[in-house]
């Protein structure tokens, strides 16, 4: 394949990505949805914690309970072929196991090593990042599962699959039903936002549109 015809297909599934929120009764296959999960599993996040899980919720009872609280995924719940949820941690201060763990998972197993990391990281979240309080560690865990979520958009894109990604719901009463379903504890981790995969009934009301690139892209 050469260097065109790759960035062709790349930009096709950038112009293919539309923020759908009715979709047809096509399902994506279990292949297809595994491929998709597999671009959130393996994307990167800061300093490699992986503080993060995601759900693909296939309770009727939990969507219908959902659809009370998230006003942004009415139509998504209804129609969508995959509904997924990201969860993000809590528990992701320095001197956390999620961060002891992530390293060892890197193969820093040297005791040394690993506090001179550790300090490094105390620096990183209390003077450059001022992460200072529990809500302030919880946001910066959940921005990294925005990565995962462009990387899962984008795949599906690339694969003829529409996608929506929805912030519009109450946080709280979220995490309240998720945890009495038993599919969060709400002490280590809460939701992030919320995906739906499937494919278009018929294309959006109103055309993608975007600011013009020159007011976006600078080169100094």
């Amino acid at each position: 394949m050469t260097d065109d015809t790759l960035k062709k297909q790349i930009r096709q599934g950038i112009d293919h990505r539309l923020a759908v929120r009715v979709y047809s009764d096509r399902k994506i296959s279990k292949e297809d949805v595994d491929f998709i999960l597999d671009a959130a599993w393996l994307s990167p996040s800061s300093i490699g914690l992986e503080a993060w899980r995601f759900i693909v919720l296939e309770d009727d009872s939990i969507k219908e309970a959902l659809k009370e609280i998230a006003w942004g995924a009415q139509y998504q719940l209804e129609t969508a072929s995959h509904f997924v949820l990201l969860i993000a941690g809590k528990d992701v201060r320095y001197d956390s196991d999620n961060v002891y763990q992530s390293l060892v998972r890197r193969g820093l197993t040297d005791e040394a090593d690993l506090k001179a990391r550790l300090a490094r990281y105390r620096s990183f979240q209390e003077s450059d990042m001022h992460l200072d309080s529990p809500r302030a560690l919880f946001d910066w865990a959940a921005k990294q599962t925005y990565i995962a979520l462009g990387n899962m958009m984008m795949t599906a894109s690339l694969m003829g699959i529409d996608s929506c990604p929805i912030e519009g719901f109450d946080y709280d009463k979220v995490n309240q039903l998720l945890s009495k379903a038993g599919l969060i504890d709400p002490q280590k981790e809460g939701i992030a936002s919320m995906l739906s995969l499937g494919y278009r009934l018929r294309d959006p009301k109103h055309p993608r549109s975007r600011k013009p690139r020159e007011d976006v892209v600078f080169w100094k």
